[in-house]
Parts: C-alpha cells; sequence; structure tokens
C-alpha cells in the first residue's frame, strides 16, 4: 500500500453544476451538511492505507486549495500528504487539461519523482466508500497492467458510462464509451450467472461499467501517456485501444456509488441521505470520511417540527418552523415559522454579529440565511444566501430550466447562488 500514489482528477468546468459551480470547483461543492465532495475520495484513500495524494485541479481551486490544506495535516514521519496540482504553464505544456490523460501527463513528474509501484486514478464528484486494499489485490493477483473498477448497471443506464466486455476471468475484451445506440449496447451484454458468481446479485444488470477508478502499474501509466498518438482522454481513447495490447482487468464493486456531476443528481443524493436506511450512511464507523475539524457550538432547535433531516453544527431553528426531508449545512439560520421540504441549504460561512443584523433591518436587506413565515420546496440554497421574510421559493411556473435574477432552475430543481439576496415577499 505505501507504494501506490493517488491522483484525483478535480474535472473541468462543472457546467452540469452550475451554478453551484460558479465560484468553486466541483470538488469544492458541499455535500451532507458539513462535507465536501473531495473528502469522499480523499477519504477512502486514507481508509485504505493510500496516504500520498494529489488533487489535479484547474478551475476556482482557491476554495479547495484551502479546504484541504485546513483539513489533511499528516505526521511528518509518515510521508503522508493531500496536495492541490493546479494547471500551470510549463516549458512542456501551456495549455489547460484537455481531458483526463492530459491531466496526468502534464503533472506527470511527479509521478516520476515518487518511488511508487502503482498509480491509482479517481474522480473528485463521486459519493462512494470503497476499501482500495482489494482493488490492489485484484490488480496484484491478475498481474494486471492496468485494473478498472466496474459496477453492474442495466440498460437503461449504461449511456452515461463506458461499458466493458470481459472474459471469464475478468479480463476486459471491449470497451465502448457512453454508447447511444442498441447496436453499439449489444455486444457488451454479461450474462447474469457471471456477477452472481462474484457474490453480486445480478438484479436486471446485464451491463458493467466503469466508475472512473482506475489502478495503473507505474511503468505502464507512463508508457501510455506517451505513445503517439498522445491521448487526451482514458474512457474514449487510451482504454479501448490498450485492452489489444495490455492485460485489462476488471475489479467488480457492488456498494453504493453515485456520480453527483449535475444538479438533479446532486439533489437527489443529498435528500437520499436524510432517509432512515440512507444508500451511503456517513454514520458508518467503517470506512469514516473526514473534513475539516470546526469548533462551532450545537444546534439549537426551537419548538420546530423536523421529519428525516440532516442537521449540521451550528444551526439554529425557529419556533413553528418544519423541516422535511431536508439537509440544513453549517451555520444555517431559519426564522420563525418557515417550512423547508426536499431542499438543500449548505448554510454559512460564518456568523453574523447582532450588530449586522441590526444594520442589516435598517437597510433592508436579509439576515443569513432563511427569514420566517419564509416556504422552500425542491431546492438548492448556496452558501450565505440571505432570503427575507415570507418569501416562496416553489417554482411557481413548474419550469425545468430557466434562470432569472438570483436564481436558476435545473431539471424542476430551483438553485439560488451564492451570496444572492431574496427581498420580503419574493415568489419564484
Amino acid at each position: 500500500m505505501e507504494n501506490v500514489l493517488s491522483l484525483i482528477l478535480g474535472g473541468g468546468r462543472g457546467t452540469r453544476l452550475y451554478p453551484l459551480t460558479m465560484l468553486r470547483s466541483k470538488p469544492a461543492v458541499p455535500i451532507a451538511g458539513k462535507y465536501r465532495l473531495i473528502d469522499i475520495p480523499i477519504s477512502n484513500c486514507i481508509n485504505s492505507g493510500f496516504n500520498r495524494i494529489y488533487v489535479l485541479t484547474q478551475f476556482l481551486s482557491v476554495s479547495l486549495h484551502r479546504h484541504i490544506a485546513n483539513t489533511y495535516k499528516f505526521d511528518p514521519f509518515s510521508r503522508g500528504f493531500v496536495e492541490v496540482l493546479a494547471a500551470q504553464q510549463t516549458n512542456e505544456a501551456a495549455d489547460w487539461y484537455q481531458g483526463t490523460a492530459d491531466a496526468v501527463r502534464q503533472q506527470i513528474r511527479y509521478v516520476h519523482e515518487d518511488g511508487c509501484s502503482d498509480v491509482l486514478i479517481l474522480s473528485g464528484d463521486q459519493l462512494y466508500r470503497m476499501d482500495f486494499r482489494q482493488l490492489l489485490k485484484t490488480h496484484r493477483d491478475s498481474q494486471a497492467h492496468v485494473t478498472i473498477a466496474v459496477l453492474p448497471v442495466s440498460a437503461g443506464a449504461s449511456s452515461g458510462f463506458g461499458i466493458m466486455r470481459l472474459d471469464d476471468v475478468g479480463r476486459i475484451t471491449g470497451f465502448v464509451e457512453k454508447p447511444q445506440t442498441p447496436e453499439q449496447l449489444e455486444p457488451f451484454w454479461t450474462a447474469g450467472e457471471w456477477i452472481e458468481g462474484r457474490g453480486t446479485p445480478c438484479n436486471g444488470r446485464h451491463y458493467l461499467a466503469s466508475m472512473g477508478i482506475y489502478l495503473f502499474q507505474r511503468d505502464i501509466l507512463i508508457h501510455m501517456l506517451n505513445a503517439p498518438p498522445l491521448a487526451t482522454d482514458f474512457g474514449r481513447e487510451i482504454f479501448p485501444r490498450s485492452i489489444k495490447t495490455h492485460l485489462v482487468q476488471a475489479h467488480l464493486f457492488d456498494g453504493y456509488w453515485e456520480d453527483v456531476g449535475t444538479v438533479k443528481a446532486y439533489h437527489d443524493a443529498n435528500l437520499a441521505l436524510t432517509s432512515d436506511e440512507p444508500p451511503f450512511d456517513f454514520h458508518s464507523p467503517d470506512g469514516v470520511i473526514f473534513t475539516r475539524m470546526r469548533y462551532l457550538p450545537a444546534s439549537r432547535i426551537s419548538g420546530a417540527t423536523m421529519e428525516q433531516c440532516l442537521i449540521s453544527d451550528g444551526c439554529v431553528v425557529g419556533a413553528g418552523s418544519t423541516i422535511a426531508r431536508s439537509v440544513l449545512g453549517l451555520r444555517s439560520r431559519i426564522g420563525p415559522n418557515a417550512t423547508i421540504r426536499n431542499t438543500v441549504l449548505m448554510g454559512a460561512d460564518r456568523f453574523e454579529t447582532e450588530q449586522e443584523r441590526t444594520d442589516n433591518q435598517r437597510r433592508g436587506v436579509p439576515d443569513l440565511t432563511v427569514g420566517g413565515g419564509t416556504l422552500i420546496e425542491n431546492a438548492i440554497l448556496d452558501k450565505d444566501c440571505r432570503v427575507g421574510n415570507n418569501v416562496r421559493i416553489v417554482n411557481r411556473h413548474q419550469a425545468q430550466n430557466e434562470e432569472g435574477k438570483n436564481y436558476v432552475i435545473r431539471d424542476g430543481i430551483v438553485v439560488i447562488p451564492k451570496g444572492a439576496v431574496l427581498l420580503d415577499g419574493t415568489v419564484i
């Protein structure tokens, strides 16, 4: 395990998560009230004993860098680190990352300088818990050049993934990136017996999808990245051609895994965490998810009605409010008689003083975060929003995709951008 170097890809502009990515990179987007997306892959690495980690970013990485610097500090004798590698101009390259493979190639000198034998490559916008030691065991037992973690999916879900065909021992013999037609998909049908024989119920999932989790032998990775023609993406270019020349093995995984790269997926994943038996449990003692330690007071709830909620540290919920199937992020402050349903509130980065609230009232500006008598349904409120009294955020026109002053609607979900101000009585 000490011979594995981990690279976490921060992704591109994150346009599918806009406006949550308007002022931050995808891995820095908050999740489950008190965490950030980057905490998931980093925690999986640390829990697996892989403690040398680089995070590759290029867009709006300041808040991500600050979060990592304030969170992940290792014993100086452990050789462990988590460092951000931002895209930069060098003597060899002067362009932005053109894809996943190009991002790794531009930072390949850090792989050269490390004494690792294998390189683990992960995505920074997925929610899952995996013991990478099992992946490493598959990789070394099969003596694979590359091992890809795969997940069984149905035909209906296959168009969003790289889909693979395997032989009897799990070697990948075919690869197609995001098949869009039945003709493309047909050769990749996998018998249910193959999946069930490895301890996983098939349940009608006859296709094996790449999870975006790759483990390379170090020298093989360097060779593949430098082989002409130079590839920019692992899924579209490197894997389809490497399965003919290298041993590419599959590692079957069937735990909870969710790509939260869109507004709807992000919203759904957060709300699923509020259920009585969530598909992903942050309360589990196995595979603890780490995040920044904050010295915040316990939340204070005053005569409110709550059902299936996640309440983070430092929240204040006023009397008579109703909160149902929602997530309240750090320092969320809810006024009296407010109603919040199916909503993700990211909270605030600081507490306001009484003097600031007095000044707000004099200037007609709402306090952080939600005023009294307000109704919010099926929405996401980014950090530091100021929502006044008797505001209604209900998507009154039932729009699917729309943009207006201080709001964006994606897949019917109303998103209030970071720092937006909604005055008393506003209706969206």
